[in-house]
C-alpha cells in the first residue's frame, strides 16, 4: 500500500495529500453502501449465521 502512495505521490506532497486527492478523484468510497433492503440484509445475516453453525464447516460460531 505504502508502495502504492509512493507511486502516486507528486512531489512536495504529503500522504494525507495522496490520500485526499485520490479518494475524491478515483471514487466515492460509501457508493454503494446501503443498497440492500433491510429484508435483504437480514436473509443475509440469517443465512451466514446459519452457515457459522454448520457442521460442514469445521465451526461453532
Amino acid at each position: 500500500m505504502k508502495r502504492e502512495l509512493d507511486r502516486r505521490r507528486r512531489e512536495g506532497e504529503s500522504f494525507n495529500g495522496v490520500l485526499e486527492r485520490t479518494l475524491e478523484d478515483d471514487r466515492d468510497l460509501l457508493a454503494g453502501f446501503g443498497r440492500w433492503s433491510d429484508e435483504r440484509a437480514d436473509r443475509v445475516r440469517e443465512a451466514r449465521e446459519g452457515y457459522k453453525r454448520s457442521p460442514k464447516t469445521g465451526r461453532d460460531g
